[in-house]
This record gives C-alpha cells, sequence and structure tokens, in this order.
C-alpha cells in the first residue's frame, strides 16, 4: 500500500473529553441562555462527565444539551455511561435513566432560548427499570426524519436489538455516522440497529 492509503486506514481516536474539564463543550438548557449551566447541571467529577440534577427544586421540563465546539461529519463517536442515585423530583416518567447522544444536531445558537431539544437524530442511553425489558441505543427522531430499507420510518423512536442494562453498570456504545447516507448503533462491540438518510422533518420539537 502506499503512505496514503495506510494513512487513511489509521483509527486515530480524537478524546472529545479530557477528563478534567468541559473545555470545548457548552451547554444549552432550556429556559436559559446559551452557555449558562443552570445549577451545576454538566460537571467534571473524579474524570467523570456527570449530568446531575442535586440542585434543582424541581425539574421543570429543563431538558439540557452538552454541544462540542467542532463539527463532525463521517466519524466514529464512542461513550460509555451508567446511571446512579434517583430521578429528579418532577421529571417524565419516560425520562427515567434516560440520556443521548445527539448526532447530526442542529447548532446550539439557533436554537430557540426555551427550546427543549435539538433538531437532530438522538442515539438513546437508556438504563433498565427494576421489571420490564428497555432496550438502549434506539434512534428517536426529534425534528427529524430517517429511513430503513428505502421507507421512512414512521414514529418518534425505533428500539434497536441491544439488551436492557439494569443498575449502575458501565455500558460501552458507539455510533458510526457516514454522513447522510447510513448510520449503526453498536453497544459492546454489536451492531444493534441501522439506518439511512436522515433530514429535518416531523415533529417532537418545542419551542
Amino acid at each position: 500500500l502506499g503512505q496514503t492509503q495506510r494513512d487513511a486506514d489509521r483509527k486515530e481516536w480524537i478524546q472529545l473529553f479530557n477528563g478534567k474539564n468541559r473545555d470545548g463543550w457548552i451547554p444549552k438548557i432550556a429556559g436559559y441562555p446559551l452557555g449558562e449551566n443552570f445549577a451545576d447541571t454538566f460537571r467534571v467529577e473524579g474524570g467523570v462527565l456527570k449530568v446531575s440534577y442535586d440542585k434543582y427544586p424541581a425539574f421543570d421540563n429543563k431538558f439540557g444539551h452538552l454541544f462540542y465546539r467542532q463539527k463532525f461529519s463521517y466519524y466514529i463517536l464512542a461513550a460509555e455511561y451508567r446511571f446512579v442515585g434517583e430521578q429528579a423530583a418532577g421529571a417524565p416518567s419516560w425520562a427515567l435513566r434516560n440520556n443521548g447522544l445527539m448526532i447530526h444536531s442542529q447548532a446550539p445558537e439557533t436554537m430557540g432560548r426555551n427550546q427543549d431539544f435539538p433538531i437532530s437524530n438522538e442515539v438513546q442511553l437508556l438504563g433498565g427499570a427494576a421489571t420490564g425489558e428497555r432496550s438502549t441505543a434506539n434512534v428517536c427522531t426529534p425534528g427529524t426524519e430517517i429511513f430503513q430499507n428505502g421507507t421512512m420510518v414512521r414514529g418518534h423512536c425505533t428500539n434497536s436489538t441491544a439488551p436492557t442494562f439494569r443498575g449502575d453498570q458501565w455500558v460501552r456504545v458507539e455510533v458510526e455516522v457516514r454522513g447522510s447516507e447510513h448510520i449503526s448503533h453498536i453497544v459492546d462491540g454489536k451492531k444493534v440497529l441501522e439506518y439511512d438518510m436522515p433530514q429535518i422533518g416531523g415533529g417532537a420539537v418545542s419551542n
């Protein structure tokens, strides 16, 4: 192989989170201006990036997102997550142990002050309740549409084939994004969901 081909084949990971602080990351919480980290929602403790609601009197639909400063189109994004503690008071039942990676997202500076979710494809990061099945790495489509096998997917969320993860165990999720052509969700090294042609459209975004 030529040098160019060898260089292209190298899989060199870029560490988006430095393990020390939120440098390079911008919070946007519903009801607050871009950059305001209400109630210390997003914080770094012990080398871990945490989302915490311990300083909230009540959740009050203050959905928040943390945006990375750089844009990517063709990439693999990897995250290891877990859930600990109790749900914030007043949060909706569907939001129990519910986080996500928002890919193909609108830029945060274009969001309305009170907008709840960015227009995006969400790779759900979910934890199971005490009983019942609840797969992780599903896809939800706030303000977007996706296709599978050439057909537009009807419905806001589509389940993956991933198992249910209960308790406070760590789970590794990867999402392979090939621009606007094809997206794959991977859990602990196993592909659990695929879809194509993400585009703006549909509902499920307020304000």
